[in-house]
């Protein structure tokens, strides 16, 4: 998910985000303040209360979770706030060794934000350049967790940015390596799962996927419609992605996707990741961390365990822990179709030692260690090796 803000420029995001309380706040305040209003977010010394098995799993493991924001903080600024020594404990206590941050960025000024974003979070990782590194290859990614650091993959939720099939290229120069082809909504590229109609990638949105392919940057169509996504996966000539969503198969929602399309994008290599947003997991309560794994399942059942993976959709604290301000804007930005209920997040998938939950979850239900590791990032490794050339 992450916010949709597409519609909103820089100014209006601003306004609809920052009530005068809020901004009444210093900064660093609101940083330092929001790691510590989450339970489970104290230090590694968390990590005990899991199964030695799920802990040593975990630490083996290269964990990539494919849609993960460094912060989920509607703010035009987020990148320029400080990170408290909490939250910096939470972020070495995740066990996550690969964040892919990526946002929702689009509208008439899509190049100029998009360029910023990239810029701004460049920055942000250089300042903490003692835990964290900006990727480039495949490569980058083993050598982070050697090194014990965490790995960032620099990524938008849209294509809108791509002015033309050459700002492909120009944007891999600034170190993007994943993006959408489309969010919820239509552009020239092709169609957003909310849209009212579906008809599939433009010319121009074929274009793109081939330059796309041509640079190596990892196609994502995890908002695209229906038409659109069989499109993308039909039409690339090698492994794409969905890094969040869930199956349709066990809720009828629109962002989810179909056993159609599930086995197409494994029939090319391609990999598919689960996210624990609460509304694309079930559609009734209650709605568990065991629902999660219910779409885990289905897709290893449909088409192999090799073609499943992790995209959370959500920082290390989860949507619910947004100051209210900002998770009305949040809701106030999608169609109803989305079918917000009171809580967004799921009860264990909500806290930094979230994958350490999962982990448990799994081997309560029975997968081996090694089929384990790969849900939690083997999977997405060997395709990010694949694609990114």
């Amino acid at each position: 998910m992450t916010p949709d803000t597409a519609r909103l420029s820089r100014r209006r995001l601003l306004q609809a985000t920052a009530a005068a309380a809020t901004l009444a706040l210093p900064l660093h305040t609101l940083a330092a303040a929001k790691p510590a209003s989450n339970p489970g977010t104290n230090t590694r010394s968390t990590t005990t209360k899991y199964s030695p098995r799920a802990r040593a799993i975990v630490e083996r493991a290269l964990v990539i979770d494919m849609l993960a924001p460094l912060r989920l903080d509607l703010r035009a600024d987020a990148y320029a706030l400080p990170l408290s020594d909490q939250h910096l404990a939470d972020f070495r206590a995740s066990g996550i060794d690969v964040f892919h941050n990526s946002w929702g960025l689009g509208g008439p000024d899509a190049r100029e934000r998009v360029a910023e974003h990239l810029a701004g979070w460049n920055g942000w990782i250089a300042r903490h350049s003692d835990l964290f590194c900006l990727v480039d290859k495949a490569a980058d990614l083993d050598r982070a967790k050697a090194a014990g650091k965490i790995a960032v993959i620099a990524g938008v939720q849209n294509a809108e940015h791509f002015r033309s099939k050459d700002d492909v290229a120009f944007f891999h120069g600034l170190g993007l390596r994943c993006a959408q082809l489309t969010y919820n909504s239509q552009t020239v590229i092709g169609s957003g799962s909310t849209e009212r109609e579906d008809g599939g990638l433009s010319d121009y949105g074929v274009s793109v996927v081939g330059e796309m392919e041509k640079v190596g940057m990892l196609i994502d169509v995890s908002h695209c419609g229906d038409r659109t996504t069989l499109d993308a996966i039909e039409l690339a000539k090698g492994p794409i992605a969905i890094t969040h969503s869930n199956c349709r198969a066990l809720n009828d929602h629109p962002r989810l996707k179909t056993d159609e399309a599930i086995r197409k994008l494994a029939a090319k290599g391609g990999v598919m990741g689960i996210t624990g947003v609460r509304m694309f997991v079930s559609a009734k309560e209650p709605t568990t961390l065991d629902s999660m794994v219910d779409h885990i399942d289905h897709v290893a059942k449909l088409v192999g365990i090799e073609h499943v993976g992790i995209g959370s959709d959500a920082d290390l604290y989860g949507y619910d822990a947004l100051p209210p301000d900002q998770l009305k804007a949040l809701r106030d930005s999608y169609k109803a179709s989305y079918g917000f209920r009171e809580r967004i997040d799921i009860e264990g998938f909500d806290r930094p030692t979230k994958t350490y939950e999962l982990t448990d979850a799994l081997i309560r239900r029975g997968y081996s260690d090694g089929d384990i590791e790969a849900v939690l990032g083997g999977n997405f490794r060997r395709l990010l090796g694949q694609v990114w050339r």
